[in-house]
């Protein structure tokens, strides 16, 4: 166990958490010295992570650091369910070939950041597969149709007259029954989880368990900062990209986003954090604190050598052609939270106008942070610095600063 006391581990646990319920509950099963259980399960429904997947991975990372047990469940029998959260139809049921491939490729990405070692897998089909339909049945006794309709996406589709099959129901029932059955101290989820957790309690309380400690974590908005993390929305982080990929992504977000992003994808320390920002504040260049959090992301997810090169070449590809003597420091004021790009690129006098810097836009010929963009809806953040190239010749650092 940590020598960390009780309170400092909730204050380190709950950096970026969106709901810890309850705390004094947190408190109560640490002050007894003994490494909690920790669960959080994942139906392998979609095999390849993201980094807004790795939210929830981390913090229970994190405990494993702070030397309580994490159980890594993956619910290949909830899968053959179908999760109904989040959803306005039936979910189409997995086949069990399907759930077994899937399974096996999560266990190889999640061990880039839980420790092997430390982690306990568990199948919920070792219990739920075992029940008798008699057994199941007296499951099912343990709630109310009443309380199942609660729940808001089933609220919704009743309400609208969308068909909700009777097997949905279970879907949350035997949620929560896994953590009857593990035990679990603390269960970790997304924010729309939180039935399915509270679940969880419910069901421990009935069979005369104390109830678990709930930890919801927040959706991780893309590279957009605006909407979450979303393949189809293009707007990702793959855990598998090659490194220099992975680097360029992490660089061309936000100043805004790349706390957002220490806060729930770093593994620094709150006070490590507090250390970096206030150095910003003091005038280091945040390009600098997001080298940092692209080298520790690519070291991460490959090693510190491809983190290394990934830097490197991001450096080399920015500043071929580029010296420091060449490259303008230009401030430009705006009135708004955001400018669009083309019309910053005007602004700082780098295009003859926003509908030429547009055009140059969609032809490539732009990179941000040495990445090239092509998307001439692209927004900058007010309060972002930023390295911006514009054709072959024209290099700029540019301040965005809002007016006051």
């Amino acid at each position: 166990m940590s020598q960390m006391s009780p309170e400092a581990q909730i204050a380190e646990l709950s950096r970026g958490v969106s709901e810890l319920l309850l705390a004094p509950e947190l408190l109560k099963k640490l002050q007894r010295g003994k490494p909690l259980v920790v669960k959080a399960g994942f139906d392998p429904t979609a095999p390849d992570l993201h980094l807004g997947h790795t939210v929830l991975i981390n913090k229970l990372r994190r405990f494993q650091d702070l030397g309580h047990e994490v159980v890594f469940l993956i619910g290949d029998f909830t899968g053959l369910i179908g999760d109904p959260t989040g959803r306005n139809a039936t979910r189409p049921a997995l086949t069990p070939d399907e759930v077994k491939a899937n399974a096996q490729t999560y266990q190889r990405q999640v061990f880039k950041i839980l420790d092997p070692a430390k982690t306990r897998v568990e199948f919920n089909s070792a219990w739920m597969g075992a029940m008798s339909a008699a057994d199941l049945i007296q499951l099912a006794g343990k709630h109310t149709v009443a309380r199942m309709l609660e729940r808001d996406d089933f609220s919704k589709r009743y309400k609208g007259g969308q068909p909700i099959a009777i097997h949905e129901f279970l879907y949350p029932l035997v949620q929560g029954y896994d953590s009857v059955a593990l035990k679990a101290d603390v269960e970790l989820g997304g924010t729309d989880q939180k039935f399915n957790l509270l679940m969880g309690r419910h069901l421990q309380e009935v069979y005369g368990q104390e109830p678990q400690v709930v930890l919801t974590m927040p959706l991780l908005e893309g590279l957009d900062g605006v909407n979450k993390m979303s393949k189809s929305m293009g707007n990702y982080i793959g855990i598998t990209d090659a490194p220099e990929e992975m680097f360029g992504k992490i660089m061309s977000i936000s100043d805004e986003l790349m706390w957002r992003y220490f806060d729930l994808l770093s593994f620094r320390s709150n006070a490590e954090l507090a250390n970096m920002k206030q150095a910003v504040v003091e005038g280091r260049n945040p390009r600098d604190a997001k080298f940092d959090l692209g080298m520790e992301l690519v070291a991460r997810f490959h090693d510190a050598g491809a983190a290394v090169n990934a830097r490197d070449a991001f450096i080399a590809r920015f500043q071929k052609g580029a010296t420091p003597e060449n490259i303008k420091k230009i401030v430009v004021t705006i009135a708004t939270p955001g400018i669009g790009l083309n019309v910053l690129i005007k602004q700082a006098g780098l295009a003859a106008s926003s509908n030429v810097a547009a055009r140059l836009i969609e032809q490539g010929a732009v990179r941000l942070d040495g990445e090239r963009v092509t998307n001439i809806k692209t927004i900058v953040d007010a309060g972002t610095v930023l390295m911006l190239q514009v054709g072959k010749r024209e290099f700029a650092e540019i301040t965005v600063e809002s007016q006051r």
